[in-house]
Formats: C-alpha cells, structure tokens, sequence
C-alpha cells in the first residue's frame, strides 16, 4: 500500500491580528495545505500597542493620506486575488488581548487553535469587529470552544492592559526573535532558512516549501 502521507513542513511566521497583510498571507500559507502537514508557529508580534482598547481612526496612524490610499489598492487586489471581500478599513484597534488569547490557546493543540486563529482574523477583517473589546473577543473563544480558564489566564498576563511601552512576557520572545533576524514587517514567514518578507505568491511559498523538504 502506497505511502499517502503529507510530508511536514515547519514554517515560523511574525504577524499581528491587526495588519491585514498578515491575514491574507496566512490565507496564502493554507493553500499549502494541499501538499503539506504545517506545522506553524505563529509569533505574535504587537504593531500597533499606543491603539486604545476602543480602536481609533486609521488617519491617526503615521502614514500620509496618499501612501495609505496606495497601500489599500494594493490590499484589496490582493483580497481579490484570494476571493476575499474587505470592508473600507476606517479604524485600527488594539491587538494585545487577542494575542494573548490565541498564545496561550496553543496550549489546546490545533485543533482548537487554528480555528480560532482564523476567526480571529475574519472577524476584524471580514466582519469589521473590534477585537481589541474583551466582550468580542470572549465571544470568539466561546464559539470555537476555549476555555474559561485559559481565557482568564491570558489576560491575566502582567501588561495585558498595557502600558504601551511594556511587552507582556508571554510575547516578548516573539518580539526578541523578531529583531535577531531583522524582520522589518509583518507579516514575515521563515521557510527553513529562508526569510520572507510581506505577502509573497503562492509560487514562492511552493518552491520555498519545496527547497526545504529537498535539504532533509
């Protein structure tokens, strides 16, 4: 009998609930999927920790009115490239508790977690909801089962309420490891070792998965 099974592919990659091109380079990482057993270890990184908890308007960011235009043409044709309908992004919230929420989710295994790591993301994203709202966020771990106990847990973390100029210890690895390779966006996947940097076709997260089952 033939051998069917998926070779693993271990894949790193920075990211945060709130960029949005981390949410379609994760839908992008999926399609691996077809040929591979992911293992993903998401490494949460906070990009935007001076955002109040209650979100403010995306025109307080520091980019100027005609770059963030550009860059949300370029969003959108990629959403349309994966058949993804964005609403008008106006305002950015605060990502922390999700964060804290979906890492110490790890700890429930796969199957619970990637769930709602993707409702995370489609529920900011798609859904337009502020998951920087504790109330939001509790209904999303209700709906893809996680515990009470690992919910208050997380955001019982020391600096899961801020300030903004403290890293909760729970993600600070991420961050650390974020700036020993010099990763200067989000998202940013590590394939083996190869370091790719914003949202990268589907043809190169192929032949960069490719590369590395090869050299084992």
């Amino acid at each position: 009998m033939l051998n069917s099974k998926k070779p693993e592919l271990k894949i790193s990659v920075i990211s945060d609930y709130i960029c949005p091109f981390c949410f379609i380079g994760h839908k992008r990482l999926n399609s691996l999927r077809n040929d591979y057993e992911l293992k993903i270890q998401w490494c949460f990184v906070e990009i935007h920790p001076e955002t109040p908890v209650m979100g403010q308007p995306v025109a307080m960011l520091d980019y100027s009115s005609d770059y963030w235009d550009t860059l949300m043409i370029h969003l959108h044709r990629l959403a349309d490239d994966e058949g993804i309908t964005l609403p008008t992004q106006t305002i950015v919230t605060n990502s922390r508790k999700a964060l804290l929420l979906a890492e110490k989710s790890k700890s429930l295994g796969s199957k619970i977690f990637n769930p709602l790591n993707d409702r995370i993301f489609e529920a900011y994203f798609v859904d337009g909801q502020n998951i920087g709202d504790e109330s939001i966020l509790r209904n999303i771990a209700n709906e893809c089962h996680i515990p009470e106990y690992i919910i208050e847990k997380a955001w019982q973390e020391p600096y899961a309420n801020g300030p903004e100029d403290k890293t909760p210890k729970l993600l600070l690895p991420y961050l650390q490891y974020a700036g020993s390779i010099n990763a200067s966006s989000v998202p940013t996947i590590i394939i083996n070792n190869q370091k790719l940097s914003g949202v990268v076709e589907k043809s190169v997260l192929k032949n960069a998965a490719r590369l590395m089952i090869e050299s084992t």
